[in-house]
């Protein structure tokens, strides 16, 4: 176990800290960590008796609360790598899920699965195709009651962690994590952070994504640190309470996707922060898509009467083939702003900054390498390196890249240049962007994008465009990207009743992309789909438009007519996942 970033927390965990649990009623169920150490060497124990041996892989699908932390751990101490997966959603369809947990299987070919009681006849029905693990359900209670449990942890596999990408470009892709990758990843972001065993983190993003569980797990478990954690579900319903543990000072550190910080801002009044002090609010990691400048400057608007700093923003670069963190924004530095000029944004040119608003596309950056020996690479389409402030693939590397795709597809590049691809410590990651003054700066993904009178568009840009329509400020959005019946088209679409925003929104997109076919779709809540780090999945909604199946038409698609007159110069929207 020497050098496994969760051996302490095995070994000599602090009795007066752990993790606190939201109970959906604003009340906190307190997990005190040698508790869960205890249960999670006697599911060590279970998992032995089962079988299990070093370089097996144990799933866990308990969602977000102590069993996961069991599972974890006592996946840990049997020597076998631990792969999270999302448990039923209250309204997800039994048999989508079904489906998806065969794919799970089919990937990592797990030995075991650890879940919950009450989901534990839904994995067995799961555990009928040609890879068939033993379901084990457990809970926290009857674990650490178990007088039984030897304090005896096996040497770690050189797999320690088999995660998920987030599914924006299909199917979710299966990441072998080497445990010194992960030991790389976490000491990279103690070290960025300053983090202590005194920091306390808050999160309410999902244990089975990456950012949740490297970031928002792991390594405040693995410093000994205290932990508040919420369910997705509860966060959505009641933002105030999340940030309510901040405001008391229970909790300095977090990160969330720019989605999570919009949400705050659209749905926490001012009057319900009153009594609250964000004075020592220490870091909001922000990752994920591409950081809209306005979401920080009106989430920092909205807590600074408060206290809170808004150099405690931390807009960052990172994706699971990199085990989580890749570049960072200083800590106790103000987020670094900078204006693009859009017809500069294309890979091989040089970027330079706008002189003309009409032009002008705001990034945000991204900071740098967070892992010691990690590095960042800006390369041409032939994979050519290109010098500073050139547009060009992002390529990672150091010692936190992963080993590679544990479905057997070790370099998804060859197949798929757009999903990028890993050569040894070195992955292309499909995105694109460009460093200026030391700092990475990320434009987009290259999938998701469409050339428009010699300039490159991208989607995030015309998601950013909707955003600043007051009549959708509340609306979820996305804009999807390909050709459709052979013309190169740009699709919006708006979890929305049809109305009068329909024609502003048309008519803004038509002078931004005058040489795309405009569509707007139209659709209740949830017609945007989102991966569970709440990033569009712009593949599935392509495919489900082009199939009639997404929403509400509201704008004329592109006709056969069309076609025949049309460009066709790229193929349906490609994306990887970050």
């Amino acid at each position: 176990m020497t050098g496994h970033p969760l051996l302490s927390t095995l070994t000599d965990p602090d009795p007066r800290r752990g993790i606190r649990f939201y109970d959906g009623r604003g009340g906190w169920d307190f997990s005190p960590y040698p508790v869960l150490a205890r249960a999670g060497f006697a599911l060590a124990d279970r998992l032995r008796a089962e079988g299990v041996v070093p370089g097996d892989v144990v799933v866990a699908a308990t969602g977000s609360t102590p069993e996961f932390v069991t599972a974890l751990l006592g996946a840990t101490a049997a020597g076998a790598a631990f792969s999270p997966h999302a448990a039923p959603a209250l309204f997800e369809d039994p048999e989508e899920h079904r489906r998806r947990t065969e794919r799970t299987f089919d990937a990592v070919r797990p030995s075991v699965v650890v879940t919950r009681p009450e989901w534990a006849g839904t994995f067995r029905a799961a555990a009928t195709g040609r890879h068939r693990p033993r379901v084990l359900a457990v809970t926290v209670g009857e674990l650490s009651a178990d007088p039984g449990g030897r304090q005896v942890a096996r040497p770690p596999a050189d797999r320690a962690l088999v995660q998920f990408t987030s599914g924006s470009s299909g199917p979710a892709r299966a990441v072998a994590v080497s445990a010194e990758a992960l030991s790389a990843n976490i000491r990279g972001i103690r070290r960025w952070l300053r983090m202590e065993a005194e920091d306390a983190t808050a999160s309410w993003l999902p244990f089975h994504h990456d950012m949740g569980l490297i970031g928002c797990l792991l390594t405040p478990v693995s410093s000994g640190a205290d932990l508040w954690v919420m369910r997705p579900e509860d966060f959505l319903r009641s933002p105030t309470e999340w940030l309510r543990v901040f405001g008391s000072g229970s909790a300095r550190l977090t990160a969330s996707p720019a989605f999570g910080l919009r949400h705050v801002t659209r749905r926490v009044p001012h009057e319900a922060l009153e009594g609250m002090d964000f004075a020592a609010w220490r870091a909001v990691i922000v990752g994920a898509e591409r950081i809209p400048p306005d979401v920080l400057k009106d989430f920092a608007a909205l807590l600074a009467p408060h206290g809170f700093a808004s150099r405690a923003l931390l807009p960052a670069y990172g994706l699971a083939e990199a085990t989580l963190a890749v570049t960072g924004s200083p800590l106790d530095e103000e987020p670094r702003e900078l204006l693009a000029d859009r017809a500069t944004l294309t890979v091989g040119h040089r970027m330079r900054p706008a002189d003309d608003a009409d032009r002008a596309v705001p990034l945000v950056s991204c900071g740098r390498p967070v892992v010691a020996g990690g590095k960042v690479l800006i390369t041409d389409r032939l994979g050519r390196p290109l010098s500073d402030g050139r547009v060009g693939e992002i390529v990672v590397s150091g010692p936190s890249v992963a080993d590679g795709y544990a479905d057997g597809h070790a370099d998804g590049g060859q197949e798929r240049p757009e999903r990028g691809g890993f050569s040894g410590r070195q992955f292309r990651t499909g995105d694109s962007g460009f460093v200026h003054d030391g700092d990475l700066y990320v434009v987009g993904r290259l999938g998701d994008s469409l050339k428009c009178r010699g300039t490159t568009v991208f989607a995030e840009e015309l998601e950013a465009c909707l955003a600043g329509l007051e009549s959708l400020r509340t609306a979820g959005a996305a804009v999807l990207l390909g050709t459709a019946h052979g013309v190169d088209t740009a699709v919006a679409v708006v979890e929305r009743r049809p109305g009068p925003w329909v024609t502003e929104l048309t008519e803004l997109l038509r002078r931004r992309v005058p040489d795309l076919a405009v569509v707007v779709v139209a659709g209740p809540r949830g017609t945007v789909l989102r991966t569970s780090s709440a990033k569009p999945r712009r593949r599935a909604m392509w495919e489900a438009h082009l199939a009639d199946r997404l929403g509400t038409v509201c704008s004329p698609a592109p006709s056969a007519a069309a076609a025949a007159a049309g460009p066709h110069r790229t193929p349906a929207p490609k994306s990887r996942a970050l």
